[in-house]
């Protein structure tokens, strides 16, 4: 059995491709005002654009602006460390680029 050859490509590559259009004024994912640091962690593992980040010490982060709007995070934690969770306005959002 032979070892397959390691990707040479990485899913930021593909993501570059992508363009966003961000609406600065109304976000299409609000935070909780206290989120649950668990399910925030939770969020970090599974977000498909790592947009939700949590430090050694805890601190989480979050920017909406590269969005895949997946609906994941809504899944996980909507409820509780995402408070609303909704599309972006037409024309705003991700436009995806295939190459």
């Amino acid at each position: 059995m032979t070892t397959p050859p390691p990707a040479t490509v990485g899913v930021e590559t593909y993501l570059a491709l992508n363009r966003y259009t961000v609406d600065e004024e109304h976000a299409h994912i609000v935070l909780a005002e206290h989120p649950d640091r668990s399910q925030l962690e939770q969020l970090a593992r599974v977000c498909p654009a790592g947009l939700y980040k949590v430090d050694d010490a805890g601190n989480a982060t979050f920017d909406y602006a590269g969005c895949l709007e997946c609906g994941t995070c809504r899944i996980v934690a909507g409820g509780g460390a995402v408070a609303s969770w909704r599309f972006p306005a037409p024309t705003m959002g991700v436009e995806y680029r295939f190459g």
